[in-house]
């Protein structure tokens, strides 16, 4: 990632992945380090989780950027039922987004998929928000 960028880094992550991954609105652009390293950490981790445990036929990924913010979302099709309380494996990411002063969001009814939803602050500068 550190020669290549975030976009070449995800693409190389959904070819191995066991199941489909649809990518989208990946920036063309580099990000600073850190808010790369994180978007990607929170991709590998949510692909893990995915087909280690959704049952999913496809995922897709989608970061863009929007009002001083890299958005970074995963959504799967699987069983849903992931609980942010349970485990330290969602804990581990927010962790990981919170450390950049972002936020994460995790949707998952049972029955109908996931949603990882990452809004990670991002200034043209490289600067913390």
């Amino acid at each position: 990632m550190s020669e290549r960028g975030l976009r070449a880094a995800l693409q190389a992550l959904a070819s191995r992945a066991s199941l489909p991954v649809e990518l989208a609105g990946l920036p063309d652009e580099r990000l600073p380090a850190g808010v790369e390293a994180a978007a990607y950490y929170l991709v590998a981790e949510a692909l893990t989780n995915v087909a280690k445990y959704a049952h999913a036929s496809v995922a897709s990924v989608r970061v863009t950027r929007e009002n001083g913010h890299v958005l970074v979302e995963i959504v799967d099709d699987g069983i849903g039922g992931a609980d942010p309380s349970r485990g330290s494996g969602i804990r581990g990411l927010a962790d990981r987004v919170e450390a950049l002063d972002g936020r994460l969001d995790v949707e998952s009814p049972p029955g109908a998929g996931t949603r990882i939803r990452a809004e990670i602050p991002c200034r043209p500068d490289g600067e913390r928000a």
